[in-house]
């Protein structure tokens, strides 16, 4: 089933500010939370579905690949959707505070392995490199550990303490009665340790961006929406934690001459009336250079040739499609005299009536 809009989800509008998004899915994630609505699967899943969409409009890059792409551009950076309600809580930990007065869930200790972001890259290539395959090296802005403090966020010689009131867990529990609640540490703000020495390189962040140049093959065959991802070349983990891919998406300029159709391509070539007539080899391009067209006598306007295996390789699989030509016939506008008599004289030579 398609997924709608996530806008509409949160009914919220396109220029939507942040707050607007956090208020609309707080709101969202009081009226429709399990805990809130036991055993109503309705309701379950269209808080999952509010959930998602609320994961994605409040990370702006996110945001910005869904507005220009849609759903298809986010799959291609590797989202999957609704992440569970474990990362859910963990990950809106702040929302379901204000809602319900607890997390829902454990948050991860700061030094818990985190895998490394997905990135995407946007590669325009001409036709002809679409066609015969090509190699490129593009530059990539991505975050890596600083390699000062190693990424722990610690200036050299220091490293983060442990929070001493949740004691590395993030989370501190209080008691009512019966209940007992867990809330977001305070003091550490639910990451399990605290840096009194920042890294002056990161600020204490434990991350900085870089560039890196990265060289990437490009299949012969590869046409516009297509997509390349190359393992381990995204944002790097942290704390151990696994690299990100990049996902190359590749665009296809047009060419002046052809146009494609799969593995096919599709040109016009201009034929005289008398070539029409009469027949005739003309020169014509292809991808592989200059070939020998044959015309037949009689050829009418419009009459479609083909070229076996004049086309684009196939991309998952052997051989390649047809160059399929279109014959246009051209009727001179501007004849001298001669060329009119003598046309006068073909139209009574076959009985035809001129004015």
């Amino acid at each position: 089933m398609a997924k709608r809009d996530y806008y509409k989800i949160l009914g919220i509008e396109k220029n939507a500010a942040d707050e607007d998004i956090k208020r609309s899915y707080r709101r969202m994630a009081m009226r429709y939370h399990p805990d809130k609505n036991p055993g109503d699967k309705g309701a379950e899943e269209k808080f999952k579905e509010a959930s998602e969409a609320y994961e994605v409009l409040r990370d702006p890059e996110k945001r910005e690949i869904y507005d220009r792409y849609g759903h298809e551009g986010l799959s291609g950076t590797g989202f999957r959707g609704f992440s569970g309600f474990e990362d859910i809580f963990a990950s809106f930990g702040d929302i379901f505070e204000d809602v319900f007065g607890f997390t829902g869930g454990t948050r991860r200790s700061r030094t818990a392995a985190r895998p490394g972001a997905d990135l995407r890259y946007d590669l325009k290539i001409s036709f002809m490199e679409a066609v015969t395959g090509s190699e490129k090296d593009i530059t990539i802005e991505k975050h890596e550990n600083c390699k000062t403090c190693g990424g722990n966020g610690a200036a050299p010689g220091s490293a983060p303490e442990t929070c001493p009131r949740c004691r590395g867990m993030g989370q501190v529990s209080q008691s009512s009665g019966f209940f007992s609640i867990s809330t977001t540490c305070p003091d550490c703000r639910g990451e399990g340790s605290r840096i009194k020495n920042p890294c002056q390189s990161c600020l204490g962040s434990g991350r900085a961006r870089t560039s890196k140049q990265t060289h990437i093959k490009i299949p012969a065959g590869i046409d516009s929406g297509s997509r390349l991802r190359l393992r381990g070349e995204g944002e790097e983990g942290k704390f151990g934690g696994q690299r990100g891919d990049l996902y190359v998406f590749i665009h296809v300029e047009p060419h002046e001459y052809f146009q494609r159709d799969g593995s096919d391509i599709y040109c016009q070539i201009p034929v005289s009336m008398i070539q029409a007539a009469l027949g005739a080899t003309l020169e014509i391009p292809t991808l592989q250079g200059e070939e020998k067209l044959k015309i037949p006598k009689g050829t009418q306007n419009g009459k479609i040739l083909r070229l076996k295996g004049k086309g684009i390789p196939h991309l998952r699989g052997f051989g390649k499609g047809d160059q399929i030509i279109q014959l246009v016939v051209k009727i001179p506008t501007n004849l001298n005299k001669k060329q009119e008599e003598l046309l006068r004289e073909f139209a009574r030579a076959g009985g035809e009536q001129l004015s």
